[in-house]
């Protein structure tokens, strides 16, 4: 997913003011708590994505949903929404998320699979891959695509390998075709 330059800037804004501050790793975890909640509370998005409705009442939700925060995040939802941003929030925080990864030097690695796959599995499919160093932090995102029909689709940083059965079936195809 391509990240707006709106939440470029404010993550980087965000990430500058939390190093001033050195309170990057508190916001850090907050920034992973409002992507997850944002990504599992498909009725907040569409709250924020209604236009007829009004900051106030935006700010007031967004004050008990995330109540627990720091006033740092806080204050940044209540910015987001009186600026008229609060549909990229979910952006912002990934954003904010991603450059702090890369200034830790954690890379970050998906796996895309037919069905759920084991820790075991992740690991000997990383270790087979060759693609992440032995010395390296990284973080796996697991994503479920029954469509790829068996295999594996890994993707670290800008290089990735599809070992995906329909990928296969795909390239046969093509091959029949041409002769």
């Amino acid at each position: 997913m391509l990240t707006s330059k709106v939440a470029k800037r404010y993550a980087q804004g965000l990430l500058d003011f939390s190093r001033e501050a050195g309170s990057t790793d508190a916001i850090f975890q907050e920034m992973q708590d409002v992507v997850k909640i944002m990504s599992e509370s498909k009725e907040l998005n569409q709250f924020f994505n209604t236009p007829f409705i009004d900051a106030k009442k935006k700010i007031e939700v967004a004050g008990e949903v995330f109540k627990a925060f720091s006033p740092v995040a806080q204050n940044l939802v209540k910015l987001t929404i009186n600026q008229g941003r609060e549909s990229h929030l979910k952006q912002i925080a990934q954003e904010f998320i991603n450059k702090v990864e890369d200034i830790r030097g954690t890379k970050r690695v998906s796996v895309t699979s037919a069905t759920a796959l084991s820790k075991e599995t992740v690991t000997d499919i990383l270790k087979a891959s060759k693609l992440i160093p032995t010395n390296t932090d990284f973080e796996v995102e697991s994503i479920i695509k029954p469509e790829i029909l068996g295999g594996y689709i890994l993707r670290v940083g800008d290089k990735q390998i599809d070992a995906s059965v329909k990928t296969k079936l795909n390239n046969i195809k093509k091959e029949f075709q041409l002769n």
